[in-house]
C-alpha cells in the first residue's frame, strides 16, 4: 500500500512510523495517561486496516486523523493533546516555509500529484519544472498575502475551489478568442518587430502560429481562432501564382490560355493550403511555450461564418485538408502515426453540411471519419446555438467555456478579441452533505457558498484591475484582445459585458442523489436539478447587476480538482454510497460515468442543462471503435444538429511503443490497489512506452491522469 505525503510524493506505508509516532507523543505524559506497548500496537494495526479499506491512496494528513480517533477511542485524552500538539508544532513550520519542500519534490520529479496534475504537461521537462516552480511561489504569496482567509479555506478544504492559483499572483486573465482577422488584416507587432498584412495563405498561417505561441505565454488558458479569418487570403495567393503562370508562359513563349493559367494556378494554391496546414499543426504540436506545453489552441470550423462565393468555397478546402491531415496524425518519436492533442478541432453542423443532398456534406463524412479515428472535430449545431445566443453562433474558448452575447459601440455583436477573467467553483457535493439531507438548510448554505465564491470571484476581478496593456502588448495593444495605447490599462474590457467573468459548478449528479436519493436523471430528482441551475444562473444576474460585470454559470471541466474534491468530502463526510464513494466527482451536469444511457437519450437530456449553463458546457457520449461504422457517427452527429448546442463523441485511440498494440490500452489494479495504465496484448506498464490518448474534461490528453481522474475513465460505460 502507498501513501501521499504532503509535497504529493508516494511512499510505501510503514505501520512503524505511525507506531513510533504514537510513542514520542506517550513519552511527554504522566505514567497514570501512558498506553501500554500491545495498545499502541493495537491502534497501530486498526489504522492500517482503515487505509487499506479505502478506495484511494490515503494521505498523511488523513493517517494522522485516524490515530488521533484511534486515540481517543482509547480514552487516552492526555496522550491526544500532546499528539494534537505535536501536529500543530509542526504544521507551524510548514506554514513558515511552505514552498521549498515542494519545490524540490518538483525537481526531483518524484512529485506524484503534480505529475498527473496537468494530462498535457510533462513534469520532467525544465520548462515544465519551471513554470510548477513558479506556481508554487505564486500558490504561497496568493494564500499569505492576497486572498481573504475564508476564501483560502474554503479552497483548502474543498468547498470551493479557486483555479489556476499557480497564476494569480501575476496580473493574467483565463481564455479568449483570438482577433485573428484583426491581426492580419491591419498587420500586428511581435516581440518589437512589424508583422504586416500577409501576402499569401502560407504567410497568413505562419504569423498566426506565432501569434498562438506569443499569446500562449500572455494568459493561462486556452485560444480559439478561426479557419475563416485566413480564408481571404486563399484568393490573395490565387491571384498571385495567376500572374506567375501567365508570366512563365510568355517567357516561355507559349501563347496564354487562360484556362489553362488558371488551371495550373489552383494546383499552387491546394499545394500551398497544404503546407499551410501542416504548418499549423506541426507548430502548435512542437511549439512549447513559457508554461512548458504545447499552446492549447481551438481552431474552428464554420462555413457560415464567412459570406457565399469564393471565399467560403475557400474555406471549405481549407476546412477539408484540416480534416484530411488530422485523420492522418502526426508521428510519435517511433515514427507511429498517433493521436495529437492539439490544435482541437470544432465543426459546425449547419443547413448546408448535415444532409446528404446538402453542398458540403462531403465535408461531415470527412468530419465524422476524422472522430472515428482520432476523436476530433467536436460539434457545434448552428440552429440549436441560434436559438440560444440571439441568432448567434460562435467558438468556445479552450475546452468549453463560452462568451456571453455583447454588442459593441456601433450596437454590432462581437465576439473575437473578448476574454474570461477567470473561474471560481462551487462544490455542489459539499453543499448537499453540508445540508444533512434538510432541504431549507441546503438552500441557506447553497447562498452562503455562493456569497463566497462571489467574493473569490471578485479577487480575480480586482486583480485584474489596474493591469497595464504594456504587460502583454500582442493581446491588449497589437490586436489579439485590443488596440489600447502603451500605459493604458485594461479596466474599460472588464466591465459591461466585454469580458466574462466565471462561477463555475461540479457534483450536480451527486448533489441530487445526496438530496433526492435518486440520479438526477430520474424524473424525481430533474426538477431540484434544474431548480439548483436556475439559482445559480438568478445570481449570476444579480451579480452582474449590481458590479456591472458579466457573470456566467460555467461547467466546470475538472480535471485533477475532480480528486481533490473527491477526497475532500470523503475527509468530511465519510464514504457515503453513491455520493462519496468514489475518487471522483461528476464534471458540471454530466451523466453519472456508471449509469447505463443510450447516447441519444444522454444528449437530449443534457441539453436542457445546457441552456443553463450560458458560460460553458458540452457534452459528450463514450462510443468504442467507430472505424467500421460511420453511419452510426453521423447519425449522432445529425442528431446533435437537431438536440444539442455543443457536443463530441469519446473514442479510443492508443499505441503500445512495446509491442505495436494499436486499440485500448486498459487500466488495471497493481499490487498496491493503485490504478495503472496496461496493454492488453504484452503487459506493458511503462507509461513512457506508450502512447494514450483521452478525452478528460473536454479536451484530449496525452499525458495521463491522476487517480481519481483515472478511476472515472476506467468506470466508463458505453453509450452507444
Amino acid at each position: 500500500m502507498k501513501i501521499i505525503k504532503r509535497n504529493g510524493a508516494e511512499e510505501i506505508f510503514d505501520i512503524n512510523k505511525i507506531v513510533n509516532a504514537i510513542k514520542k507523543a506517550n513519552r511527554e505524559v504522566a505514567s497514570v495517561d501512558k498506553l501500554t506497548e500491545e495498545a499502541i500496537r493495537e491502534i497501530s494495526v486498526n489504522v492500517e486496516h482503515s487505509c487499506l479499506n479505502m478506495s484511494h491512496c490515503p494521505s498523511v494528513e488523513e493517517i494522522q486523523d485516524l490515530v488521533e480517533n484511534q486515540i481517543m477511542n482509547k480514552q487516552a485524552f492526555a496522550l491526544a493533546r500532546t499528539y494534537i500538539t505535536y501536529r500543530f508544532r509542526r504544521a507551524l513550520v510548514r506554514k513558515a516555509n511552505s514552498t521549498d519542500e515542494q519545490i524540490l519534490s518538483l525537481i526531483e520529479c518524484d512529485n506524484e500529484e503534480v505529475k498527473q496534475e496537468n494530462s498535457n504537461k510533462n513534469p520532467i521537462v525544465n520548462s515544465v519544472q519551471r513554470d510548477y516552480m513558479a506556481g508554487e511561489v505564486s500558490k504561497d504569496i496568493s494564500r499569505r498575502l492576497l486572498l481573504p482567509k475564508e476564501v483560502i479555506e474554503a479552497h483548502e478544504n474543498g468547498l470551493i475551489h479557486f483555479h489556476d492559483m499557480d497564476y494569480f499572483a501575476q496580473h493574467m486573465h483565463n481564455c479568449c478568442l483570438v482577433n485573428l482577422d484583426d491581426m492580419l488584416q491591419n498587420g500586428t507587432v511581435i516581440s518589437e518587430t512589424m508583422i504586416e498584412k500577409p501576402h499569401s495563405f502560407s504567410t497568413a498561417c505562419n504569423i498566426a502560429t506565432q501569434s498562438i505561441a506569443q499569446i500562449a505565454s500572455s494568459q493561462y488558458g486556452g485560444q480559439s481562432i478561426s479557419l475563416a479569418h485566413l480564408a481571404p487570403f486563399v484568393d490573395i495567393s490565387r491571384q498571385k501564382y495567376r500572374r506567375e503562370v501567365a508570366k512563365e508562359f510568355d517567357k516561355a513563349g507559349i501563347p496564354i490560355d487562360m484556362q489553362k493559367v488558371n488551371e495550373i494556378a489552383e494546383m499552387r494554391v491546394m499545394d500551398e493550403i497544404e503546407r499551410g496546414v501542416q504548418m499549423i499543426q506541426y507548430q502548435v504540436i512542437t511549439l512549447m511555450t513559457t508554461n512548458g506545453q504545447a499552446p492549447f489552441v481551438t481552431v474552428f470550423m464554420y462555413l457560415n461564418e464567412v459570406e457565399d462565393g469564393r471565399t467560403k468555397d475557400d474555406l471549405a478546402m481549407i476546412t477539408e485538408e484540416v480534416l484530411r491531415q488530422r485523420i492522418q496524425g502526426v508521428k510519435n518519436e517511433k515514427g507511429v502515426w498517433i493521436t495529437p492533442a492539439f490544435p482541437k478541432l470544432i465543426y459546425v453542423l449547419e443547413e448546408d453540411n448535415i444532409t446528404e443532398d446538402s453542398k458540403y456534406y462531403y465535408l461531415t463524412k470527412l468530419a465524422a471519419e476524422c472522430t472515428a479515428k482520432r476523436m476530433v472535430p467536436d460539434y457545434i449545431s448552428e440552429k440549436v446555438m441560434k436559438s440560444l445566443k440571439q441568432d448567434n453562433c460562435y467558438t468556445c474558448m479552450g475546452c468549453r467555456s463560452f462568451l456571453t452575447v455583447y454588442k459593441d459601440e456601433n450596437d454590432k455583436f462581437k465576439f473575437y478579441g473578448r476574454f474570461n477573467q477567470g473561474v471560481v467553483t462551487i462544490n455542489l457535493v459539499d453543499v448537499a452533505c453540508s445540508s444533512n439531507g434538510d432541504e431549507k438548510k441546503f438552500w441557506e448554505i447553497f447562498d452562503e457558498r455562493l456569497m463566497l465564491c462571489k467574493e473569490a470571484l471578485m479577487c480575480r476581478h480586482n486583480r485584474l484591475k489596474g493591469t497595464p496593456s504594456d504587460v502583454a502588448p500582442i493581446l491588449w495593444q497589437n490586436g489579439a484582445l485590443a488596440r489600447l495605447k502603451k500605459g493604458e490599462t485594461i479596466d474599460k474590457l472588464l466591465y459591461g459585458g466585454y469580458s466574462t467573468i466565471s462561477l463555475g459548478y461540479a457534483g450536480l449528479c451527486e448533489c441530487v442523489r445526496y438530496m433526492k436519493g435518486v440520479s438526477h436523471t430520474d424524473p424525481k430528482g430533474t426538477p431540484f436539478a434544474l431548480k439548483v441551475m436556475q439559482h445559480m444562473n438568478d445570481m449570476c444576474r444579480k451579480w452582474a447587476q449590481e458590479t456591472n460585470i458579466d457573470f456566467s454559470l460555467y461547467g466546470t471541466p475538472l480535471e485533477s480538482t475532480t480528486y481533490k474534491f473527491a477526497k475532500s468530502l470523503q475527509k468530511r463526510f465519510g464514504v457515503i454510497p453513491g455520493v462519496t464513494d468514489r475518487n471522483y466527482i461528476t464534471n458540471s451536469y454530466h451523466v453519472h460515468v456508471t449509469e447505463e444511457i443510450d447516447a441519444f437519450e444522454k444528449l437530449k437530456f443534457e441539453s436542457q442543462f445546457q441552456a443553463l449553463s450560458p458560460g460553458g458546457a458540452i457534452s459528450y457520449v463514450e462510443v468504442p471503435s467507430m472505424a467500421d461504422n460511420l453511419d452510426a457517427v453521423i447519425s449522432v452527429m445529425q442528431f446533435i444538429y437537431d438536440n444539442i448546442m455543443y457536443a463530441e463523441l469519446n473514442t479510443k485511440s492508443d499505441y503500445c511503443q512495446v509491442c505495436g498494440y494499436n486499440g485500448q490500452i486498459q487500466i488495471i489494479n497493481d499490487e498496491d490497489g493503485k490504478l495503472i495504465w496496461e496493454c492488453p496484448n504484452c503487459g506493458n506498464h511503462d507509461q513512457d512506452k506508450m502512447n494514450v490518448a483521452r478525452r478528460t474534461c473536454g479536451y484530449i490528453g496525452t499525458q495521463f491522469w491522476n487517480q481519481g481522474r483515472t478511476q472515472e475513465i476506467k468506470e466508463r460505460v458505453m453509450h452507444l
